[in-house]
């Protein structure tokens, strides 16, 4: 299964954002791949105010999150892995989540995401309808593994 943080993290981040709130994150910035300005880190870990007012060309993917603003005027290129994403909340009033441990980061230098989906995997709806149906009316055979996929009927 692919980790859960990367989707809890963007819930929590629009759900902060719908209720008016400054979505702050906190980052181990000692983890592999992590791009911080170190003059802010603070016993290894820095908070970063992730509001869309304070950042610019924000993305947060499934490998990490990738975002510019600005420290002391000076613009700077942030990377954070979602290894190093220790926690989300509101500047205003603590709401967030504290992220527990997944197995995928125990190990900052293994390759990240090995089974998560790389852009866009889904088929466009042409492509759908051009292609035969698969099933063959068995209904004794279990349902196919994975995603599922529009049938056109007719």
């Amino acid at each position: 299964m692919s980790p859960k943080r990367p989707y809890l993290a963007r819930a929590l981040y629009e759900w902060l954002l719908d209720n008016e709130l400054t979505p702050h994150v906190v980052i181990d910035a000692s983890w592999p791949g992590t791009e911080v300005p170190q003059e802010f880190v603070q016993d290894g870990q820095i908070v970063l105010n992730i509001h869309p007012d304070a950042t610019t060309a924000f993305q947060m993917g499934n490998v990490d999150i990738q975002f510019q603003a600005r420290f002391g005027g000076v613009p700077r290129r942030i990377v954070v892995p979602y290894g190093a994403l220790l926690a989300i909340y509101a500047r205003e009033n603590g709401a967030g989540s504290i992220f527990e441990p997944e197995a995928v980061y125990e190990d900052p230098t293994a390759e990240l995401l090995p089974n998560a989906p790389q852009g866009n995997n889904l088929k466009s709806v042409d492509s759908l309808i051009d292609e035969p149906d698969q099933g063959g009316g068995d209904d004794d055979k279990p349902p196919p593994r994975g995603r599922p996929q529009l049938k056109v009927i007719k």
